[in-house]
């Protein structure tokens, strides 16, 4: 919205979320597009659906250049892809045909990849299937969250999608078909699948707790004081083994120093953590206030 704006364009409107509780109060809280947009006059609009063809008029309406989409979660019938006059150009977070779909980020990250790119697509009725008009590869460091790669992202992706619409303004945007080869589908996150299986090997543990950091989290329920609660686990290294590891340790054992932790095949060292309702803390903070856990098993509730 920002790099759109400094560039010189006008925002003839906004489209995204509708305001959402928030906060232990569930106070209804405006999506951050939606509360810039606002702060500049912007009209903002928070259609559940966009299939209605009283939306589709209001979006028409508009007479809009461009369309500009990142992340925003609705399917755009063809009338609305066909409305503004040079198409509808997407932003999406992976290398494609590879991870299309709702959760490009955090899939590449828990299937291990070592990078990734940023895209930007021409929207079409199919699923991320567009021609690509602009593309930069982003590595993935080991110890990467998802959270830290989306930080990333979002600011060389401004700059990417500023240098295709300056030169689609120009007539000097060149569209290229995505590979035949390669495709993979990287579907939503679900609820059932952010426990932590320590029965893993080490690394695909380390993939998939850093793929869901900062949310939804990968958790596991740990025992303080004879009470189970439920951790998230935001930052993790691949550990070593020590000398002083018990011989018959399973997965799931919290071994010393610090708080590491065994899998089916070596150790995950947790370095940042978080309990419901708090912020996220550091490991040094978070067992300064529990008893020793050294040896409890997790997993097991």
């Amino acid at each position: 919205f920002h790099a759109i704006r400094r560039a010189g364009h006008e925002i003839c409107a906004v489209y995204t979320r509708a305001p959402r509780p928030a906060g232990r109060k569930r106070r209804l809280r405006k999506s951050p597009v939606h509360q810039v947009a606002a702060d500049a006059g912007i009209s903002v609009f928070t259609p559940r659906s966009l299939k209605d063809l009283g939306e589709q008029n209001r979006f028409a309406g508009l007479q809009a250049d461009l369309a500009v989409v990142v992340a925003f979660g609705l399917i755009l019938p063809p009338r609305v892809l066909e409305a503004p006059k040079w198409g509808c150009l997407n932003l999406h977070g992976s290398a494609l045909p590879r991870w299309r779909g709702a959760a490009p980020i955090q899939r590449a990250i828990m299937a291990g990849d070592s990078q990734t790119a940023i895209q930007v697509m021409a929207m079409e009725e199919g699923l991320d299937t567009g021609a690509i008009c602009q593309s930069q590869t982003i590595p993935i460091a080991p110890d990467m969250t998802a959270g830290d790669l989306r930080d990333l992202m979002s600011a060389q992706g401004a700059a990417l999608l500023v240098s295709a619409i300056e030169q689609l303004a120009k007539g000097e945007l060149r569209f290229f078909p995505q590979l035949s080869e390669g495709m993979t589908y990287a579907g939503k996150i679900e609820k059932s699948e952010t426990r932590i299986d320590w029965n893993r090997p080490a690394l695909d543990v380390h993939n998939h707790i850093r793929g869901l950091s900062p949310f939804p989290g990968a958790w596991d329920m740990f025992d303080l004081n004879g009470k189970p609660v439920r951790i998230k686990i935001l930052r993790t290294r691949l550990g070593s083994p020590h000398a002083a590891d018990p011989m018959d340790s399973v997965p799931g054992q919290i071994l010393g120093p610090g708080l590491r932790v065994a899998c089916d095949s070596g150790v995950v060292r947790i370095l940042e953590v978080q309990r419901a309702g708090k912020a996220p803390m550091s490991v040094a903070a978070f067992l300064r206030g529990t008893p020793d856990l050294h040896g409890q098993i997790l997993g097991e509730g």
